[in-house]
């Protein structure tokens, strides 16, 4: 079907009281699995580039941009394109180009003040590209989740969101980016305090780490919009680790890369399913 757009598809599950996943690819694997378990969940997902990838790939944004697009105009459940994690106001000029729909810029790291003002700027540069645009207040790395400052104040969510003009939030409410076991536990009072202090959707950045039990509570809390990257990560190295452990004399890469697809395939249906992300 056509490419859809990540604005639409997170507006529709913001206003269902849902969430839509978005899956971080840096292969064409990643591509094909992401959308494969997705169909058999019957489920819309993103497909995230986030700019570690995309310097990962030689700094070229277009070979998987529009490798992308073209699995997922042929994909049987909506797919939209996302950038993910952007900092270079460069690469945010390229988006519109190379087919995303959205961008996520992170200014995180820094202080409020300059956050605001370099978000602000990027959000004028975004809409005046036809971007959704998404941005981050609080710090899910870094200091970690649980150190004092780190979570999301929503009284200076509010401010930041009018103030910038961002089309949706990422809120640090306990998880944390990269973690390899599922054990994050999510602050669900605060989740209830920047749902009713934003009109806009949040979104929960580092959900590999967080159990289904918890993501199933935080989208009913508010959580319109899930990333998930390490867990299939892990699911396509495990998966390629024990195919080389039971073959080590083995040279073509095609066997091992279509375990570590299959693996991430069934990793993606069982997040969508065990969270309930699937159409209506």
């Amino acid at each position: 079907m056509p490419l859809t757009t990540t604005g639409e598809l997170v507006t529709r599950a913001h206003a269902a009281r849902t969430a839509v996943a978005a899956f971080n690819i840096i292969t064409l694997e990643h591509v094909e699995a992401v959308i494969a378990g997705a169909e058999t969940a019957g489920a819309p997902v993103v497909l995230q580039v986030s700019e570690n990838a995309v310097a990962y790939r030689q700094g070229r944004l277009l070979p998987l941009a529009r490798a992308a697009a073209v699995a997922a105009e042929r994909a049987a459940v909506p797919v939209a394109l996302h950038l993910d994690h952007v900092r270079s106001d460069r690469l945010l000029r390229r988006a519109a180009d190379a087919s995303f729909s959205s961008v996520m810029y992170d200014a995180s790291r820094l202080p409020y003040q300059e956050n605001l003002a370099a978000t602000r700027a990027a959000v004028e540069l975004a809409h005046a590209r036809g971007l959704w645009i998404e941005a981050e207040l609080g710090e899910i790395g870094g200091k970690g989740a649980h150190a004092p400052g780190a979570r999301t104040d929503p009284v200076e969510a509010r401010a930041f969101v009018t103030d910038s003009g961002v089309d949706a939030l990422a809120v640090a409410i306990g998880s944390v980016h990269a973690m390899t076991t599922r054990t994050a536990a999510l602050d669900h009072g605060l989740l209830g305090r920047l749902r009713t202090a934003l009109e806009v959707p949040l979104v929960l950045h580092g959900s590999s780490g967080v159990p289904d039990r918890e993501l199933t509570a935080a989208v009913t809390g508010g959580i319109a919009k899930v990333n998930i990257g390490t867990a299939l990560n892990q699911a396509m190295t495990g998966a390629i680790r024990e195919h080389l452990g039971a073959h080590p004399d083995a040279v073509d890469a095609r066997p091992y890369l279509n375990a570590g697809r299959e693996a991430m395939a069934r990793t993606v249906e069982r997040i969508l399913t065990g969270v309930g992300l699937t159409l209506a």
